[in-house]
């Protein structure tokens, strides 16, 4: 069930994106320093609404999944929604995606596929942690996610902007989902859920401006690679999800490799005129 719950998430995730950055694109400009002007120019336009609503759905089905399912099979399986992205922006969206995407989108279901086949059988939900590795895995990824916020700041290439604030919020929304899957194992009102909400935050505005920065294809497919990312490695350090033995960890790590390089290969993607 949870896996099942997880690849409805998939698709609910990708389609409020695409959405969110129709809307976006046609918001003014997402300011740091203003975030509640910035929210309401946001939620001012139709579709950003629209992707917000969806992506909220796509949030309960998550959290529900991640009750029921170890955090890194959980991410495994979201993993497709790289899949779906290249699909649903092309089809629907009216986003080109070339040969070179639909070549990382085979690497992904490729090295999705040796994951899910070498992954353990799940022993129980695998919600428990050690309090201190937490902590350690949470500060370590709230510093590269704000890392990545800041870098336009220090530098970066102007067209590598929206990409780098997309994985920012990939970042963001993988602190706060470990955040939420330490939640189910524990009391509602505790730290992890100050935590979880305040990433969240963070992803919201860092996504949006990525929005506003780049392309939706290789926008949404680096905030989807570094969240699938962060929660895979984070389920495997903080929740102790079993990694393959012998000669097939060898073949996870390549899968995982695989991901990571469809990452880097599916990005690009030219958006056509955006009707309202």
């Amino acid at each position: 069930m949870g896996i099942a719950l997880a690849l409805a998430c998939a698709a609910a995730t990708q389609l409020g994106f695409l959405c969110k950055h129709r809307g976006a694109s046609q918001a003014q400009r997402v300011e740091w320093q203003r975030p509640l002007r910035s929210a309401k120019a946001l939620l001012g336009k139709k579709w950003f609404a629209i992707g917000l609503g969806i992506g909220a759905g796509a949030f309960a089905l998550h959290v529900a999944a991640l009750a029921l399912a170890p955090l890194s099979t959980v991410q495994a399986v979201l993993s497709t929604g790289v899949v779906m992205l290249a699909v649903l922006g092309d089809r629907l969206f009216g986003h080109k995606v070339g040969s070179r995407q639909w070549v990382g989108v085979g690497m992904t279901a490729t090295g999705l596929g040796l994951l899910v086949l070498t992954l353990p059988s799940p022993d129980g939900t695998g919600a428990a942690f050690a309090v201190p590795g937490l902590i350690a895995f949470e500060a370590a990824t709230l510093a590269l996610g704000t890392l990545l916020i800041v870098s336009p700041r220090l530098g970066a290439p102007v067209h590598h902007h929206g990409a780098l604030l997309g994985a920012s919020a990939g970042v963001m929304f993988g602190v706060s989902d470990v955040a939420i899957k330490a939640l189910t194992g524990s009391a509602l009102l505790s730290p992890w859920l100050f935590v979880a909400v305040s990433a969240g935050v963070l992803a919201f505005f860092a996504s949006a401006r990525g929005f506003q920065e780049g392309e939706a294809v290789p926008v949404i497919a680096c905030t989807s690679t570094a969240a699938n990312v962060t929660c895979i490695i984070g389920g495997v350090l903080v929740f102790g999800d079993a990694l393959a033995a012998g000669i097939l960890l060898f073949v996870q790590i390549a899968a995982f490799a695989l991901v990571a390089v469809a990452a880097l290969v599916t990005p690009t993607g030219q958006a056509q005129a955006a009707t309202t």
